[in-house]
């Protein structure tokens, strides 16, 4: 163990800084259902945390019955997008326990590393008050390919002119996408729990 503070701390959005997949699911379930797809909880929660609308929607046009095309599948995802954006503009995503703990991480450089897109999470991290705590925003829309590709956390690093980050992480796609940029990677089971890892990964060093 060792006092010296690492060079960044890098943050999944998702499951990380806000349970937001609850939210995600309920809008996917509203604007699907009027299509006769039923999306339960326990599969989106098995099969879909950590992939991409699209890789989402591609999972899900293969499992409903008849099978239906991606492409029209995502024709929806404006309005499941909408309803994202009015939900999250309602309540506190971010919980303040965390925006208080980033806060008091002066003199570390920090980022956002997500697969979701800019529209849908540079809202939510300016209303929540996080986004001026960033050094750099890594958005899904950004990258050449997504989480597990080493990317989006390469992308992040040049960024910010490091060459190593501890990553805050939940899902296996963004563990081994942090692994693969050479970061170390701490896995994160809930949202509530960010604040005592952050302390952890530092006082461990």
């Amino acid at each position: 163990m060792t006092n010296q503070l690492p060079q960044a701390l890098l943050f999944d959005f998702d499951g990380v800084l806000a349970d937001t997949e609850p939210l995600h699911w309920s809008c996917w379930r509203d604007v699907l259902a009027p299509e006769g797809i039923d999306l339960d909880w326990d599969y989106y929660e098995r099969e879909c945390i950590g992939l991409s609308e699209r890789e989402f929607l591609e999972a899900l046009a293969r499992r409903v019955k008849p099978p239906r095309s991606v492409d029209e599948l995502f024709t929806l995802y404006p309005l499941k997008k909408q309803q994202f954006a009015n939900m999250a503009r309602q309540q506190r995503v971010i919980p303040s326990d965390t925006v208080d703990c980033l806060k008091a991480l002066n003199g570390i450089a920090m980022g956002v590393v997500t697969s979701s897109v800019k529209e849908e999470i540079e809202p939510i991290l300016l209303k929540d008050n996080v986004h001026g705590l960033m050094q750099v925003c890594v958005y899904g829309d950004e990258v050449p390919r997504l989480k597990p590709a080493p990317d989006p956390y390469r992308i992040a690093l040049q960024r910010l002119g490091v060459d190593e980050a501890v990553v805050f992480e939940d899902s296996e796609a963004g563990m081994s996408s942090a692994r693969a940029a050479g970061c170390q990677v701490v896995q994160v089971n809930h949202p509530q729990e960010l604040p005592s890892l952050v302390q952890q990964a530092l006082n461990f060093r």
